[in-house]
């Protein structure tokens, strides 16, 4: 009898491996593009776009759904063990939060609607919106960053990709400080800060699933499960295993 550990069965595993690879690879650069386009609305005070960006979230979720299948068939057909099932675990996790980031971007947009999608409606204070834009980007940007660990298997840049997670935080803490400022001044803005408060939060959120991505790599490359880990145990014990 022929031995399905070498030939054409395993390298049918591995091309599917692969592929699914890919979906999650394609799935973040939707999401990443999601993200592009809300900030963009946000620019422009484009409520048209902003209303595309929430329409096109169903492809995201499309997505999601045909991941999700597919992982169960890849794990019925080929029940994998070790480093295999490591890797599809790290990929459906890795699903799972950027179907998450989906939903922030889509809250994004629904600030931009809810603030010009009315000509009845006053535009809200540039001031009061100016540290949304800049918590997207450096959001965005920490996506990216995780995004391609994940693709390179590189644990080092993940590690980066955590650090960074903390400077998100600082920022949604200071941009709240600001907010109760504007409130203390102006009570007129307080409609505007609760919608205002919950796209930051959401936005905060991007990074958090940014290093969600990041701790599943580390998983996988090093087998280290380091979701309850502080940030100087892993730069202490992840990158020194690394080098």
């Amino acid at each position: 009898m022929k031995d399905i550990s070498d030939g054409h069965t395993v390298k049918r595993f591995d091309g599917e491996l692969a592929t699914h690879h890919q979906l999650v690879m394609e799935m973040g650069g939707l999401v990443v593009d999601q993200i592009n386009r809300a900030i963009r609305a946000l620019d422009e005070e484009d409520p048209s776009l902003a209303r595309e960006v929430i329409a096109r979230d169903r492809m995201v979720n499309d997505l999601d759904i045909r991941l999700d299948e597919e992982l169960i068939t890849i794990i019925a057909k080929r029940q994998p063990v070790a480093r295999d099932l490591r890797n599809l675990m790290t990929m459906d996790k890795t699903v799972t939060d950027l179907e998450r980031v989906g939903d922030e971007a889509r809250k994004l947009a629904a600030l931009v609607e809810e603030f010009w999608g009315s000509s009845s409606s006053a535009a809200p204070s540039p001031a009061l919106i100016h540290d949304v834009r800049g918590i997207a980007i450096y959001g965005k940007s920490m996506l990216d960053k995780a995004l391609d660990a994940f693709n390179n298997l590189d644990a080092e840049k993940a590690v980066e990709v955590i650090r960074q997670d903390e400077r998100i935080e600082e920022k949604f803490r200071s941009a709240l400080r600001r907010l109760a400022t504007y409130i203390l001044e102006d009570s007129r803005t307080v409609g505007y800060s609760i919608n205002v408060v919950l796209a930051l939060r959401a936005l905060e959120r991007i990074g958090g699933h940014a290093k969600n991505i990041a701790g599943y790599v580390i998983y996988l490359t090093t087998g280290r499960d380091v979701r309850h880990v502080d940030l100087n145990t892993i730069v202490d014990e992840v990158l020194k295993d690394l080098r």
